[in-house]
């Protein structure tokens, strides 16, 4: 389990992670939550930053 934490997203932002979520429940056996998808999308996004 990760921390618990407050962040604020834009709304176009969330629309398209509840998209997501939307494809991965229909395709998925168990519940999604949205905090997987939104890890899913930010570790995704952290590999093409080389820091």
């Amino acid at each position: 389990m990760g921390e618990r934490i407050t962040v604020v997203l834009e709304t176009t932002n969330v629309e398209k992670l509840r998209g997501i979520q939307a494809k991965m429940i229909k395709t998925s056996p168990k519940s999604v939550s949205f905090s997987s998808v939104l890890n899913l999308v930010v570790s995704e996004g952290l590999k093409k930053f080389k820091a």
